[in-house]
Formats: structure tokens, C-alpha cells, sequence
């Protein structure tokens, strides 16, 4: 990793970086790219493919609608209807086309 590479990485995530940060950065993205190049070399031929390793497993249920108010119910107690609809003040200074 050289400076150009964390200068090059740094302006593709629009992080402006001090000439410390560069050197920090190149120090840490250097010791991550080690460590991916160890990796890169374990056998893993044999292990079986996962996608979560905890177990657990979604749950699903078929949506359905319960039992809810009728209009005339909803808008009861309401203040101020008009045609069976909540009535409001209006809050907007110009109507909108």
C-alpha cells in the first residue's frame, strides 16, 4: 500500500486526509491487506457454506386483516366532518394544484 493508493482511496470516499492520516491510514490498510492475503491462502474446500451460523430461522405467517372500525366508527367523535372524512384546518398558506 502507498501513499498515492490512500490518497487514491481517500478521495473516492471524499475524505480529505492530513499527511498524519495518510501515513496512519497506509499503516493500517497495509496490515488489513496482510491479513486478507492470509486468508486468502487457508483451504476452506471442505467447509460447508453458511449464510448465519446462529441458528435461528424467520418465521413467517400469512398476512391477514383483523376486524377494524367502520368509517362511522372511526370518525364518531371527531370535531368536524364532512362526507364521512376527518375535517382539518387547512396549513398550507396557497392551495395546491
Amino acid at each position: 500500500m502507498t501513499t498515492i493508493d490512500v490518497k487514491h482511496i481517500a478521495k473516492l470516499a471524499e475524505l480529505p486526509l492530513t499527511q498524519e492520516e495518510e501515513k496512519k491510514f497506509k499503516k493500517q490498510l497495509s496490515a488489513i491487506l496482510e491479513h486478507i492475503e492470509k486468508l486468502s491462502s487457508v483451504d476452506i474446500s471442505q467447509v460447508a457454506e453458511t449464510s448465519q451460523v446462529t441458528g435461528l430461522e424467520n418465521v413467517d405467517r400469512e398476512d391477514s386483516a383483523s376486524a377494524s372500525f367502520s368509517q362511522e366508527e372511526a370518525t364518531s367523535q371527531a370535531k368536524i366532518k364532512h362526507n364521512g372524512l376527518f375535517e382539518v384546518p387547512v396549513i398550507l398558506e396557497e392551495a395546491v394544484e
